[in-house]
């Protein structure tokens, strides 16, 4: 197996199953995917890591048909409110970009795959949602 590395700080490789990890306030327990120096929500200043579900529920999506040069349109944008907690924006996956095909409230599951290989083979690992009911590997990367 090639060498992996996350595209983003905030989704862990490691272990059995992918997942995202987020900066949880101490006090409030308010999430947050970046670093802070003090809770937005109470003003705390320490934080701990927290593992997030991998499953959640699509809270708004767009269809997007332009973009930059080099990327595929169209392409389903969401944002999903995690089982549990915390909220994520992402592209679904696995899912024909049209609107009769997604619905507010649709259950996702976290899948992840490579965004890109570099000249010496490691590979960027991405993740989006994909219906929880699609037949499709829980993880590709």
């Amino acid at each position: 197996m090639s060498k992996q590395v996350p595209i983003v700080d905030y989704l862990v490789l490691d272990g059995d199953q992918p997942h995202l990890e987020a900066n949880a306030c101490a006090e409030c327990g308010a999430l947050y995917f970046d670093r802070r120096n003090a809770c937005a929500r109470c003003g705390a200043q320490s934080f701990e890591r927290r593992a997030l579900a991998g499953s959640g529920t699509v809270r708004a999506f767009t269809i997007v048909h332009r973009a930059a040069p080099g990327v595929k349109t169209p392409y389903v944008s969401a944002v999903v409110d995690l089982d549990g907690g915390g909220v994520v924006k992402s592209n679904l996956v696995d899912v024909e970009p049209d609107p009769e095909q997604i619905a507010l409230g649709m259950p996702v599951q976290m899948v992840t795959y490579v965004a890109g290989t570099d000249d010496e083979g490691t590979e960027a690992i991405a993740f989006g949602y994909a219906p929880a009911d699609a037949s499709h590997p829980e993880n590709g990367a």
